[in-house]
């Protein structure tokens, strides 16, 4: 019983490293991973070093990269962020402007 508790603040520190830092970075990497391999022709991607561009086409385990009139190839590895998917994403309605009249009726109610 008394080399259990000698070990119990070792053992307690492995289950709180693995709650705190193990299990969250293997949900970051389970999350990167499902993105890099859902895109998709058309996505607006960010890349690691910072390029934004569109997808032109994808190979196994390489991106063609539209920028501009010149097209790059890039790892898969390399995308960080999808911005926009590019079929998926239909465009919403803009929101209606409010007219001076309204915005100043309801400047009058907030004074009150």
């Amino acid at each position: 019983m008394n080399g259990l508790l000698t070990f119990l603040p070792i053992i307690l520190m492995i289950v709180l490293f693995y709650f705190l830092l193990i299990r969250p970075q293997q949900k970051r990497q389970k999350e990167v991973a499902n993105m890099q391999n859902s895109l998709s022709k058309g996505d607006k991607i960010i890349t690691i070093g910072g390029l934004h561009g569109v997808v032109d086409a994808i190979e196994e385990g390489i991106v063609i990269l539209k920028c501009g009139n010149a097209k790059l190839t890039f790892d898969r590895n390399a995308i960080r962020t999808v911005l926009e998917k590019g079929s998926t994403v239909a465009a919403e309605p803009a929101a209606p402007k409010a007219t001076t009249e309204e915005v100043s009726e309801d400047a009058k109610e907030e004074n009150k």
